[in-house]
């Protein structure tokens, strides 16, 4: 049994009343409260649930303007099934009520009334909209509750999940997991000044957890979630009643002024690793804001707010599917996508770290009046993959050396202009550095939230720190995708990944999603820039289809290479060529490892380190001079991402966010 609310109606005098029974036939009833007289029961509706060792529904809440019922049931599973007010018709016309309808009469109980399950067959008996079996694991589905057109629904598997309805469709948006020791998560609070409460247990005592602060705000024992309990709050006091060894037991907690004051709230536990500017959202009457997304050691990505007026960050997502730390991040904003401007801007997210984890999401953006932040954004979770979770699908792995379970991603790049009209694919393609010495190509089907592993190499032998795709277009509008990866040994190696993207395209489409990995070949050309590993790299396409590539090393030198791309000669095939063409480089540039580099303009480098330098470098007549130095005040620094900005009277600015021990924008 449990009562869910019925919009629309006095909560005080009538509620909906459901009833799992034999064979998961479900029973929706509504319980109207008349004094002096016994309840009136009206049978609405009979449903059933999809079959299971413990066939019984859990909670249940009911979507007010479409006129469906979402449940839980104790298999784990969410349900939703339609509730229109005619099955309510039905039950009245074939008088299927409890209860007299004569107001005259004061004492009900004196007299036995008719069941209102007797005629229950003239209801029909309906199946589930929609099913998503085992959401929650086996465990169970603990409540589902309905806050501003979206469904949240928390398990006993520790996550609590949101959801959206499309075209009479479940369809998961992304799950969350608060603090790692609260597995048995019972239901969500949305208070009044916009926090999340979420209300569970850990091992012996009853939590409650604040989503906005990120700590716990009461820790209550009583023995543990198997007993009935209630919790209470309101301005003035909080209330937590619950039964144990028999005995009803209370505790009252009055409301008291908080002593401790935030002066500067955290965007992350430990570190931040990486950092990525989205875009800009242009809020009616508020200056623009820029979206950035960071990834951390705490194993979260956080999407916010940085805005120059303000001086303050707001967060206004936060990504907890990562086991282990976020390393890296690439956004990706396709042909149909919005980049920026009143109506938002709406991209792909990719975030990969520890445990060979990448993780891919939909962000939508646009300006909120109503927000603190002016913004709102949407997240939808898309795909996931893992390397070990893949290495179960392999055929003859027990012949094989099993990959190495701490493999780490350590930066991400996606292929642009892969779908065109010689390559017309739904597929986006996805290039990672793994530390195991392989670089990977992933393909990602957005429809099918499928994320595959289609091509790899272990060319380098060591950890590859950085990749870099790009774009390379020929005089006859045919394109080359290019792939630029570096290792711990100094070495760039530059690869023509054209064939297997292609390959990779074909394959997934005859074989619906799933394919063994191709050999990504040798690279085309590949040189020692440094001495030691490279931390960053960059590259920026200049005039007569040549690019200039600049990277960091750990051994504080900075390295530019002028990159010529041409078709091969005298070979039956055409095959592109790859020739240096002139390199600079700058030992000692900076005092530390160079974690930070850009390309501004052909004749403008921008270069940053641990040693807390931001450097200004003009590139001309084959030697890099410094402009200028400014400090900055991140320590640790850990990544650079820079954008241009043209503002009144078309002067360009250039921008800059770095992170580390801290975010810094410049």
């Amino acid at each position: 049994l449990s009562w869910a609310p019925r919009h629309g109606l006095p909560p005080d005098t009538t509620a909906a009343l459901l009833a799992s029974g034999h064979d998961g036939e479900m029973l929706w009833l509504d319980v109207t409260h008349r004094p002096g007289q016994a309840p009136w029961v009206r049978l609405m509706g009979r449903y059933l649930l999809p079959p299971c060792k413990q066939r019984w529904h859990t909670c249940a809440a009911f979507l007010p303007q479409e006129e469906l019922l979402v449940c839980g049931d104790r298999r784990g599973s969410l349900l939703l099934f339609p509730c229109s007010s005619s099955s309510g018709r039905a039950a009245e016309s074939t008088s299927i009520v409890i209860g007299g309808t004569d107001p005259v009469v004061e004492d009900s109980s004196n007299e036995l009334e008719p069941s209102c399950l007797l005629h229950k067959g003239t209801l029909p008996l309906e199946p589930p909209l929609s099913v998503l079996y085992g959401l929650h694991g086996k465990t169970g589905v603990t409540s589902v509750t309905i806050h501003r057109g979206y469904i949240y629904s928390t398990g006993r598997d520790g996550v609590y999940r949101q959801l959206r309805l499309r075209d009479q469709q479940l369809e998961v948006l992304q799950k969350h997991r608060p603090s790692k020791g609260l597995q048995w998560i019972e239901e969500l609070h949305f208070t009044s000044d916009g926090d999340l409460l979420v209300l569970g247990f850990h091992a012996d005592n009853f939590v409650v957890w604040s989503s906005r602060t990120g700590e716990n705000v009461y820790c209550i024992p009583c023995g543990g979630g198997h007993r009935s309990w209630s919790y209470c709050s309101s301005p003035l006091a909080k209330v937590f009643a619950f039964i144990k060894s028999g005995d009803v037991m209370l505790y009252h907690c009055e409301a008291e002024p908080c002593k401790q004051q935030v002066l500067l709230p955290s965007l992350h536990g430990r570190e931040i690793t990486c950092v990525r500017r989205l875009g800009a959202v242009g809020v009616p009457g508020h200056a623009t804001v820029n979206v950035f997304v960071t990834g951390s050691e705490d194993t979260t990505a956080c999407v916010l707010v940085l805005s120059e007026n303000s001086r303050a960050a707001v967060p206004l997502a936060r990504l907890s599917d990562h086991i282990s730390s976020v390393r890296t991040l690439a956004f990706a904003m396709g042909p149909g996508d919005k980049s920026f401007g009143d109506e938002g801007l709406s991209g792909l997210l990719f975030s990969a770290g520890g445990r060979a984890q990448i993780e891919c999401y939909r962000l939508l953006c646009a300006g909120d009046t109503e927000s603190e932040s002016a913004v709102a954004c949407q997240v939808i979770h898309v795909a996931s993959h893992r390397l070990d979770k893949h290495w179960e699908k392999k055929k003859n792995r027990h012949k094989l050396v099993k990959m190495d379970p701490e493999t780490r991603y350590m930066s991400l790049s996606v292929v642009p202009g892969t779908s065109t009209k010689q390559l017309p694919t739904p597929w986006k393609f996805l290039a990672a550095a793994c530390s195991d010495g392989s670089v990977r190509i992933f393909g990602l089907l957005e429809a099918a939230q499928k994320l595959e592993l289609v091509a790899e190499s272990f060319h380098h032998q060591r950890c590859v720190l950085k990749v870099e795709a790009f774009l390379h277009t020929w005089a006859g509008g045919e394109r080359s995708h290019l792939l630029c990866s570096a290792a711990t040994d100094g070495s760039i190696a530059f690869w023509d990944i054209t064939g297997p993207i292609v390959d990779a395209a074909n394959a997934l489409h005859q074989a619906e999603g799933e394919m063994q990995p191709l050999a990504l070949g040798a690279p085309l050309v590949t040189i020692m820039a440094h001495s030691c590993g490279v931390n960053s790299l960059h590259i920026c396409e200049i005039p007569k289809g040549q690019y200039l590539v600049a990277s960091g090393s750990d051994d504080g030198s900075v390295h530019v290479c002028l990159l010529d791309v041409a078709l091969g000669r005298g070979e039956a095939t055409a095959r592109t060529c790859l020739q240096v063409l002139e390199r600079v480089s700058r030992p000692c540039a900076h005092a530390a490892h160079v974690t930070g580099i850009r390309l501004l303009r052909p004749d403008l480098l921008l270069s940053a380190s641990v040693d807390q330098r931001l450097t200004l470098w003009k590139h001309c007549s084959g030697e890099l001079v410094p402009l200028s130095t400014t400090f900055f005040h991140v320590p640790d620094l850990a990544e650079l991402d820079c954008w241009e900005v043209v503002e009144a009277g078309d002067e360009l600015r250039y921008y800059c966010v770095l992170c580390g021990q801290g975010l810094e924008m410049l």
